[in-house]
């Protein structure tokens, strides 16, 4: 039995608590998913999908994304909610030997970006939010960091753990980073009427940050977007679209909408990866989309 999840604090959270409940023989596998979409993933029989779209060989499958909405029947639990951990949590509680309804609750605020304005200026005053900016999906040279968090949030308190000597030096790391994170947007920020567009393809390394700094920064945004290049070789376009979470205005489904450009997500937040050969179409029709900042016409014909 083997767990399947992606490389985010949600999905960590997944890994703690399944690994809790189950008996797991193998190696968490860490995948995004837009490979998974495209079926570049090997999923096997008694696989655990979570916090990923479905696949038809796996046992169970947990999920909360409004892109990945099936009608085929299936073992685990699937809703619109703020996090897959807890669903995961619910689906389990009986099993699991740890209390975890603090985690739960600082999971779900997270990954629903329902933070304060102090959480996101300040994050390391807050210790949960601090923690979920040391991951990131961008290396898989990452992973021994991400199953050593699987470990640690199974077997201590929030204290304990970032006490750890390399929870603590990530977290050093991610402070400074932020730091310069913040310059980065600035420099590399334009606005389009209530649309933040951060475009970091002219750069050879792209900066990592507080996602949510950027909408501190310009409040007159209801919606941001982010665009880079996610691999080295520079072959595939990352866009990330987010809500404001302070300027709540935007009318757009994220989720729904980049479904039509090889990605998905949340209504109020998702992202997408296609070949850069397709950027002059695609990213041009993603913010024409947002500008519309009408819901009943986003859904239209997948481009080609």
């Amino acid at each position: 039995m083997r767990i399947v999840t992606r490389p985010d604090f949600d999905g960590i959270v997944c890994a703690a608590l399944i690994y809790d409940a189950e008996t797991i023989d193998q190696p968490v596998k860490w995948v995004e998913p837009s490979e998974l979409q495209k079926g570049n993933v090997d999923i096997q029989k008694g696989d655990i999908i979570a916090n990923l779209p479905y696949h038809e060989n796996c046992s169970i499958w947990f999920d909360h994304h409004y892109s990945n909405i099936i009608k085929t029947q299936f073992e685990g639990l699937f809703e619109i909610a703020p996090s897959a951990a807890g669903l995961v949590h619910r689906y389990y509680r009986g099993r699991l030997k740890r209390d975890y309804d603090d985690l739960i609750r600082q999971t779900d605020r997270i990954d629903a970006a329902d933070l304060t304005l102090d959480e996101v200026l300040h994050p390391e005053k807050y210790m949960f939010v601090l923690l979920s900016m040391t991951i990131s999906g961008r290396s898989k040279t990452d992973e021994p960091y991400w199953n050593l968090l699987v470990e640690l949030l199974r077997r201590h308190d929030i204290e304990t753990i970032m006490a750890d000597r390399e929870v603590a030096r990530r977290c050093k790391m991610v402070k400074a980073a932020n730091t310069e994170y913040k310059i980065f947007l600035q420099k590399y920020t334009r606005m389009e009427k209530m649309v933040s567009v951060t475009d970091f393809r002219s750069l050879d390394q792209t900066p990592e940050g507080n996602r949510f700094l950027v909408y501190s920064m310009f409040p007159e945004a209801v919606v941001s977007v982010r665009i880079s290049y996610p691999d080295e070789d520079r072959q595939m376009v990352a866009v990330q679209v987010g809500h404001s979470i302070f300027n709540r205005h935007c009318n757009i489904n994220v989720g729904k909408m980049l479904a039509n450009f090889e990605g998905g997500g949340h209504p109020g937040a998702g992202a997408c990866r296609f070949h850069r050969d397709k950027a002059k179409k695609y990213i041009p029709a993603i913010l024409n989309r947002l500008l519309s900042n009408k819901n009943s016409t986003l859904e239209g014909p997948v481009l080609s």
